[in-house]
């Protein structure tokens, strides 16, 4: 009886690991992540002190804070990508006080849906503009104010198509394109701020094409450069006076948690300043970078513009 009993015992141990085994074959397991989020949280800190120095200067202390989050949903036919880019930071100079370095609100989102190879049909908006008040002279508060959160703010959107072949190239056409230029400040609401025709006005609405590009370059290992660039064209009046920009962002990372950035930003509006506008940064500091793993069209079997 007892081997009887040791016989059916032993029996039914194999039938469960069988059945085990079989269950873990049976499923499918799905690689695939439909949506993809990265992003980088920075903190540069930058400082300078002087003591009995004869080439002179002041000391200082500064600092530039920055969210920036790439949010992309890409399944089958449908792409999302949302960007977010956050960044602000001041310099304090002995003599001087408190001065703004770094301003920036730039929020988009586009949708595409795709209708050949690398190519959607595609409709987005978003939306540029500063955290606080900019002046003069070196945004000293005590000099006339230029600028504010929402004057000027601008508001985009657009319908046309997206050429997006990997992560890496992203090129947007709208030849439909509605332009929304707000000043919300009363202080800088009058005639030719930021183009409003009269004085009192709150907004400036323009139609024309929008195209917008962006390319990551990997130059050497944890050395990459960002591009971005755009052009906008006003249908309605003057045509011919482009809205461009042209953006770099060059990063150096030194390992998990820092980092250095250079960046150059070129700006010409003939609303804003009839001359070509130029800013640029320099900055080490802190760096967390979010991945949460392989996006879709980081997969090799998607990649279809590498030879196998």
């Amino acid at each position: 009886m007892k081997k009887i009993l040791l016989i059916l015992s032993f029996s039914m141990g194999i039938y469960a690991s069988a059945q085990e085994e079989l269950k873990k074959d049976s499923v499918v397991v799905d690689t695939i992540k439909y949506w993809s989020v990265l992003g980088k949280n920075s903190l540069m800190i930058n400082q300078a002190a002087f003591s009995n120095w004869a080439g002179g200067g002041a000391n200082n202390v500064g600092w530039l804070a920055g969210v920036n989050y790439n949010i992309t949903y890409e399944k089958d036919n449908d792409l999302w990508e949302n960007i977010i880019a956050l960044d602000y930071g001041q310099n304090d100079t002995k003599g001087l006080g408190v001065r703004k370095t770094q301003d920036v609100i730039n929020v988009s989102t586009n949708y595409g849906r795709k209708f050949s190879q690398s190519w959607y049909f595609s409709l987005g908006a978003g939306i540029q503009s500063q955290f606080a008040a900019g002046y003069e002279d070196g945004n000293n508060p005590a000099a006339k104010k230029i600028s504010n959160f929402m004057a000027p703010g601008y508001l985009n959107v657009g319908m046309g198509i997206t050429y997006r072949p990997n992560d890496n190239l992203t090129v947007t056409m709208r030849p439909t394109n509605a332009r929304w230029t707000f000043v919300l400040d009363k202080e800088l609401q009058y005639a030719g701020s930021y183009g409003l025709k009269n004085d009192g006005d709150t907004s400036l609405l323009q139609f024309g094409f929008l195209g917008t590009a962006l390319y990551k370059v990997k130059l050497m290992e944890n050395v990459h450069i960002t591009n971005t660039a755009s052009v906008f064209s006003n249908y309605l009046d003057h045509p011919e006076r482009l809205v461009l920009a042209y953006g770099a962002a060059l990063n150096f990372k030194v390992n998990k948690f820092i980092s250095s950035n250079v960046t150059l930003d070129l700006l010409y509006d003939h609303n804003q300043v009839q001359k070509t506008q130029m800013k640029q940064t320099l900055g080490i500091g802190f760096a967390y970078i979010l991945n949460n793993g392989v996006k879709r069209s980081d997969r090799k079997d998607s990649q279809w513009w590498i030879k196998k």
